[in-house]
């Protein structure tokens, strides 16, 4: 008796199905293929990361007819699921229009010699029915994606087939049936957020003894360059901060790199009340660290991550405010976040884009009220005044604009960022034109985004990959400064 196997040809359902499951080869290329597994993609893993298609290296892909249905079914909108699902759509097209042979036989998913997806793509070609358990109701999408693995395991044993899914609840499911699932992790930048880039490092009692033989040091423009040698050079970033507490602190960034030497630039000490920023001076270290940061013409993207109450609005407001009203550096500020809400929305708002934005601006609000109340000495008339020539300096935009603009000489804060996708954080960094600045601010820990999480948000995206870049630095805040019961409640509850 003959049957349809998935790899698109007939086999004896008398014999067995790992001698038949690839397609007629030489004993060694059908081990080498059982080394090789085949995943089967949930709608959500394309819908979240369309390039998912070609991040599987040398394994196969294997896309149930429901997948595609869900596509179909998801493609029309305005909304990043939406728009992920038609460049989901438009990437099959692009890989079955390249095929050479059989779609049955799969079709190669590299393109061309930059594709680093070695695998093959299959396509559910036929019903796949009598597969699902009694246990699971007929006709729910998910449980004919699970009936499709069970189908798929009993055609090719010696194979690992595995389903691969963003909803936990698919892969819970999946297990209780003892079948093998798995989250999506290719855009996770990190396993651990423990072990994301911080922007410090603390130097040892040994520091000197160590680094300190040849050493080299000079002044110029009120800053002390310490030139060092030793083990740890290698492994510092630049613009990364180096600080060692004692009785004679040290507090400097990284400003070379050469192999096993390193150039220190000690810090502006904006602790100090000569060094104040709109009237703000930093109260611990982090927060002079960040604004050495924001306060560097030559650093064009700074990003800040900490909790609650660190200072991250506060500090990038007043050195925005700072650059634009006093120094003239940038001719505006212009304030963005995404709008996520943590409850339930509030409906429908009326009137223009900034009307429309300033619910969800309230830090902003919160933060120009403090720094308006700064100068003691202007009078109630004096600090009207200025909070008028502020106000007309701040521009609030929505992202859903951005894409297609371009900033030049602006100072683009970009709060919230932690709910943002690794796409969307490139399509707003790239909106930056000659002379911007731009400044990611977030706290990963308050994550409200659907399917992003620690590891995966845009957030961590960037501070990952612009370590080390001479115009980016990044400092992570672990201190509040907000209030004593602000502090306590981020540190029990």
């Amino acid at each position: 008796m003959l049957k349809h196997s998935s790899e698109g040809f007939f086999v004896n359902a008398e014999q067995s199905a790992a001698d038949y499951a690839a397609p007629m080869t030489p004993s060694r290329k059908r081990s080498a293929k059982a080394l090789t597994k085949l995943f089967v993609l949930d709608t959500n893993v394309l819908m979240h990361d369309p390039t998912s298609l070609f991040r599987f290296a040398e394994h196969d892909i294997f896309i149930p007819i429901m997948t595609l249905e869900e596509l179909d079914n998801n493609k029309k909108g305005m909304s990043e699921v939406a728009r992920n699902a038609r460049q989901a759509s438009r990437f099959l097209d692009d890989i079955i229009s390249h095929a050479t042979g059989d779609i049955e036989r799969g079709i190669k998913l590299a393109r061309n010699d930059t594709d680093t997806a070695t695998g093959r793509l299959y396509l559910q070609t036929q019903a796949i029915n009598g597969y699902i358990p009694s246990s699971l109701p007929m006709g729910k999408a998910d449980n004919n994606i699970i009936g499709v693995l069970i189908y798929l395991q009993k055609q090719q044993p010696q194979r690992n087939v595995i389903l691969v899914s963003k909803d936990i609840n698919m892969r819970i499911k999946a297990r209780a049936l003892g079948l093998p699932a798995e989250d999506y992790f290719n855009d996770k930048v990190l396993e651990d957020s423990e072990l994301l880039y911080t922007g410090m490092r603390e130097l040892g009692d040994d520091f000197w003894d160590k680094h300190g033989h040849k050493m080299e040091s000079w002044k110029k423009e009120g800053r002390t360059y310490y030139r060092i040698r030793g083990p740890l050079c290698h492994s510092l970033m630049l613009n990364e901060f180096v600080f060692q507490e004692g009785e004679r602190p040290l507090y400097a960034a990284v400003k070379e790199v050469d192999g096993r030497t390193a150039l220190l630039e000690t810090v502006k000490d904006y602790t100090h009340v000569k060094n104040n920023v709109w009237g703000i001076n930093a109260r611990n270290r982090e927060q002079n660290f960040a604004l050495n940061l924001l306060m560097n013409p030559d650093i064009d993207f700074v990003s800040l991550i900490g909790q609650a109450g660190a200072g991250k609005t506060l500090l990038t407001v007043a050195a925005g405010l700072m650059q634009t009203l006093e120094t003239r550096l940038y001719s505006e500020i212009i304030f963005t976040r995404v709008t996520v809400p943590v409850g339930d929305d509030i409906g429908f708002l009326p009137g223009t884009e900034e009307e429309k934005m300033s619910p969800w601006m309230g830090a902003l609000e919160d933060n120009l009220e403090v720094l308006n109340k700064t100068d003691e000495d202007a009078g109630e008339w004096g600090r009207a005044a200025t909070s008028d020539l502020i106000r007309s300096r701040i521009k609030i935009k929505s992202l859903n604009f951005m894409r297609g603009r371009t900033f030049l000489n602006k100072y683009l804060v970009i709060d919230e960022a932690q709910n943002l996708t690794p796409k969307q954080m490139k399509t707003l960094i790239t909106r930056a034109g000659p002379g911007t600045k731009v400044i990611c601010m977030g706290n990963i820990a308050q994550i409200d985004t659907p399917y992003l999480t620690e590891g995966s948000s845009g957030l961590t995206y960037v501070v990952d990959r612009f370590k080390g870049w001479s115009h980016s630095g990044h400092v992570t805040m672990k201190r509040g400064e907000r209030s004593r019961l602000a502090d306590q409640a981020a540190e029990v509850l």
